[in-house]
Parts: C-alpha cells; structure tokens; sequence
C-alpha cells in the first residue's frame, strides 16, 4: 500500500517556496505521492473553503516536477468539465514527460454551481460532460493522432504528441461518491479515490458499491486509492469520526483496516477545507507528517509500524 499527502496549494502560506518545501520535505521522508487540489473561479462558496491564493494544480505539478526527483505526482481532483479535454490531455502528458513518468491524474465532475456558472459550464450537465472528457483524454494519451466523436466533445486527426511516458496513459483516480461517479470509476478508472469517508461506509456501503457498478458494466472492479483525513488527537475519537481522525492507534486501525481492504494507495489529507491557516501552519503540517512516518507507518512499503 503506498502513502501520499495532498499539500495545501492555497491559502497565505501557498507560495512557490513553501510548495517546493512540502514537496521535497514529504519526498524525503519517503511518501511516495504529492498531490494538489483543483479550483479555478473562486467564487464566494468556493473561498469560504478554499482562500486565495489558490495556485492552479497542473501548473504547481509541473513546477514541482522540476524540484523533485522520485515522488509521483497528481491531482486530488481536477474538476474534469472545467478545462478542454484535448488541452488537459496535453497539460497532463507534458507533467508526465517532464516528470519521467510520475504523473497521476485524479478526477471528478465537481460540486460548486456558481463557479460553473462563472466558467460556463452546465451544472446539471457535469456528470455527462465528466464522463466525455475522460474518454476523450484517454483518446488522446492512446495515440499520436486522435479522434473523438460525442456529444460535449467531437475532433478529428488532433495530434496529441508528446505521448506520456506512462503506457496507454498515466493513472486515472476518479473521486466521487454517487452512482453515477462510481461507474466513471468502473468505466474510465484505474482506481476509485473516495474522500473523507468512515470505515463503516467505505467497507459496508461504498465498496459494496463500486463492485456492483462493476458487475452491471461487465468490467474489472478499480482498485482503491482513498484520500483520508490525517488529524491525531490526544484522546479517542467516538465512532461518528471519518478515517485518519484520531489518536495515533486509531490512525493505525485506519490504516490496518484499509490495507486488509486492498487498499492500493491512501492519501493524507494534512488539510482542512473552511480553516483558517496561520502563519506557521505549514510548518506545524510537515513535523505531523513526519512524526506520523516515525511512529505509524514506513511510507516507503506501506507496511504499518
């Protein structure tokens, strides 16, 4: 099981220094994944939960693949109807040539109205428009020259090149909890990257889930790749808490219990959407994570201490 870390690149500590710095601090302590968020127009509902500055993640990706070495990078999630299929296709394949094959791409259709209105972008239309975009990228990291024809998106003859390192294309996460995100996953993904859930959904309602959307579209159940929530308490936490929260032996649990699942990767989200971050947060974040890579797990086999 592989461990990585979403880095927080918003807020008044996201600078291009202290981005450099969580990545090569978490890439040294042996993580095996760095992994930004997506926002574009941050509307009123948007900065509430995420303040300016907010750094655009395929951009920060392609900087810190110039800073780092061996940690694999990603997405955790572009919001797929918010940019051209073909341009993101592009985006993401140059992120994994200069990277040398590191990238990974997670993905979802996206929450926030108003921030669609302001891109014009259909609302009620990001679950069709997600799954178009998706096929039509993979198009794209298939061959030297693409075609697509759907409803959202049709080209014809596009030359895609430079092809990703990675063969047919780099990994799709698709994130999401509906039906309808759960066949993206089934249809288009190599893993399903649900976040911030509890155990008992994840194992009892969520994976039940994913299997039978498996079975209805005749295709290999994805593998599971969670982003969890990384905040260790002194006292324990009752059972209402979602995976990561909690004393380091819970956290332990956590990890046990996703591993036993199959887990193929699990994400620690240092990161609170809606909470203030003071100056020195950044700081504070890395010595957890550092600590968490002493006492709970060795990163670089998964295996739990």
């Amino acid at each position: 099981m592989k461990i990585g870390v979403n880095l927080p690149n918003y807020g008044p500590e996201a600078t291009p220094d202290n981005l450099v710095e969580w990545a090569l601090r978490i890439e040294k302590a042996g993580f095996q994944y760095v992994m930004v968020s997506d926002r574009v127009a941050l509307t009123p509902e948007v900065n509430h939960l995420f303040p300016a500055p907010f750094y655009d993640p395929l951009t920060t990706l392609a900087y810190l693949a110039a800073a780092t070495d061996t940690i694999g990078l990603g997405t955790t999630v572009a919001i797929l109807p918010y940019r051209p299929p073909v341009h993101t296709a592009r985006i993401v394949a140059n992120i994994d040539r200069f990277s040398n094959g590191r990238m990974t791409f997670g993905a979802a259709a996206g929450w926030a109205p108003r921030e669609f209105a302001v891109l014009g972008v259909p609302y009620r239309k990001r679950g069709a428009i997600s799954d178009e975009y998706l096929a039509a990228m993979k198009e794209c990291w298939a061959d030297e020259v693409a075609s697509f024809d759907g409803v959202h998106v049709s080209f014809r003859e596009v030359h895609t090149g430079p092809l990703p390192v990675q063969r047919p294309g780099p990994p799709v996460w698709v994130g999401g909890h509906s039906r309808g995100a759960l066949r993206r996953a089934v249809r288009y993904g190599d893993a399903w990257h649900p976040t911030s859930v509890s155990g008992d959904w994840l194992f009892g309602v969520g994976v039940p889930a994913l299997r039978q959307a498996a079975e209805e579209e005749e295709r290999p159940v994805p593998a599971l790749a969670p982003r969890i929530k990384l905040r260790l308490t002194q006292r324990p936490l009752d059972n209402a808490r979602v995976l990561g929260e909690g004393t380091p032996s819970q956290i332990r649990d956590d990890l046990a219990l996703l591993a036993a699942g199959g887990a193929q990767a699990v994400i620690l989200d240092p990161t609170y959407p809606g909470e203030h971050r003071p100056r020195g947060r950044t700081d504070e974040d890395l010595e957890v994570l550092e600590m968490f890579v002493n006492q709970i797990i060795d990163p670089a086999t998964g295996n739990i201490l």
